[in-house]
């Protein structure tokens, strides 16, 4: 016994006919009788049940990007530090400020320090401020040199007791 050779244009190993309705594979609604198929378009896919979507994930940071950062926060509280103890220094001082002496002992730093004239420890006022090498008037006024970045010289009066 011998099978016949399928008639052309039929494919010999499909496996019976397409159901009644056309062809299930089509895009668009599935015929009656088919279950959605996942991935068509206009519905969206739905995770399989017991698994959650994945979110993506930030990239690490390494511990160098974090000492990077810190680095950079610790230099500018010193720069404020710096700011804030330096404004009150002696080449900070003009001609009518106040100053007060925490070390009158020492000769080279005598802790002069730019205050308020109402202040109880405003100990001297500046008369004059001398970029030269001239000096002040011994007979009248205290002085204080600073040599360094920049040179200067202040002759500084004894404020009255009050």
């Amino acid at each position: 016994m011998t099978t016949p050779p399928p008639p052309q244009g039929q494919n010999p190993y499909a496996q019976g006919q397409p159901p009644q309705g056309g062809n299930p594979f089509a895009q668009g609604q599935p015929p009656q009788g088919y279950p959605q198929q996942p991935g068509q378009p206009g519905f969206p896919q739905q995770p399989a049940a017991g698994f959650a979507p994945v979110p993506p994930q930030r990239p690490k940071r390494g511990i160098k990007q974090y000492l990077r950062i810190a680095v950079v926060v610790v230099a500018v509280i010193a720069a404020g530090v710096g700011y804030l103890a330096s404004r009150h220094d002696p080449d900070t001082a003009k001609v009518g400020d106040c100053m007060s002496i925490s070390n009158p002992d020492n000769s080279t730093d005598p802790g002069l320090k730019v205050v308020g004239c109402g202040d109880a420890k405003a100990k001297y006022k500046v008369a004059q401020k001398k970029t030269d090498n001239s000096g002040c008037d011994r007979t009248k006024y205290a002085e204080y040199t600073e040599t360094g970045k920049d040179d200067f010289t202040l002759c500084l009066e004894e404020l009255s007791s009050k």
